[in-house]
């Protein structure tokens, strides 16, 4: 098998293409011909030695990825040899193979492609997890997604128009906001028009005839998070989803006090490890509403692996529509 290796987590330079040997998986785990696997925000965290999670060097990094299972280890009764998966594990997706634990792997049904179930888990998972099960989003309800254009905001502009939510999408160019109306959305706001500092209070105010959104989903953070929590409606849900923009934001406490609103925390990784059930119940739900054609990833471009410097460039250029495959 080969790999990207990263043996000194200080940048992207840093990583080497390297022959190694083809692991035999152990109780529990698979072993998986990686197809396709998708780069998340994440995955640049984590070779630069910035993210939570530290993998004990040296170590592959990609976070998520779908291929075939090649070999089962002992007690791995749910997948057979041959079978297509997608998995999310942390690591291990930017190389030919490697070894996951089967508990994390996600069956896919028929019609169910390799470059779609790699872009699929973490932005379905964690938009659903928010707007469903966070903030009870219903329908007739506004919600306002920051960073609409990326991967997760691209996953909630579905998952709200699914639920029969009102969505304005904001975004930072007008071809992003065009790629929004796209897919759904209502209304979208351009905030290098309508800066934080700016005017993008105002356009959110017009845009709710006053009211506020119900349920704003913010993966940005940064200077974004007030001035959008300061909009909200009367018992709206401020979804705290990531810090795409670097900052982690101070947010004054009056806020939720004078509005009646949540703040409400989405860490859908965490909700997995401690309820298993309801993660499975909800990503069999998702691959239903996958193969209904109501949701799917938007795809800005696949690269082949041996070009992951290429695609690790594009992402920090944050000109990404949607999410980058690379593929096998």
């Amino acid at each position: 098998m080969h790999a990207w290796l990263c043996e000194n987590p200080v940048g992207v330079e840093a990583l080497t293409w390297k022959e190694l040997p083809t692991p035999e998986p152990k109780a529990g785990e698979v072993l998986i011909e990686i197809k396709a696997a998708s780069l998340n925000f994440p995955d640049l965290l984590i070779v630069q030695n910035k993210y939570q999670m530290k993998p004990p060097l040296p170590f592959v990094p990609g976070s998520e990825y779908a291929g075939v299972v090649r070999a089962v280890g002992e007690g791995v009764q749910h997948l057979k040899v041959g079978q297509n998966v997608a998995c999310l594990s942390g690591t291990g997706g930017f190389g030919t193979h490697t070894l996951a634990p089967a508990a994390l792997c996600m069956p896919l049904p028929d019609g169910f492609g390799h470059v779609d179930a790699a872009a699929f888990i973490m932005i379905y998972a964690t938009s659903y997890h928010a707007l469903i099960d966070r903030a009870a989003l219903k329908a007739g309800e506004t919600v306002l997604i920051l960073g609409a254009a990326g991967g997760v905001g691209t996953a909630a502009i579905q998952i709200a128009k699914a639920t029969g939510a009102r969505v304005i999408a904001a975004a930072s160019t007008d071809e992003k906001c065009a790629l929004c109306r796209e897919l759904g959305a209502d209304e979208t706001i351009n905030y290098s028009v309508h800066t934080p500092q700016g005017t993008l209070r105002d356009e959110i105010k017009r845009l709710t005839g006053g009211n506020g959104p119900d349920v704003i989903y913010d993966p940005v953070g940064g200077d974004f998070a007030e001035p959008a929590f300061r909009s909200i409606a009367w018992r709206g849900r401020y979804l705290v989803v990531g810090f795409a923009s670097g900052p982690i934001p101070n947010l004054p406490l009056n806020l939720p006090l004078l509005k009646g609103a949540s703040l409400v925390g989405v860490f859908w990784g965490n909700f997995a490890k401690n309820e298993p059930k309801a993660n499975a119940q909800m990503m069999q739900t998702l691959a239903g509403m996958y193969l209904q054609s109501q949701i799917k990833p938007v795809i800005d471009q696949t690269l082949p692996m041996s070009e992951l410097s290429k695609a690790y460039a594009i992402m920090g250029s944050r000109a990404v529509k949607g999410k980058l495959v690379l593929v096998n």
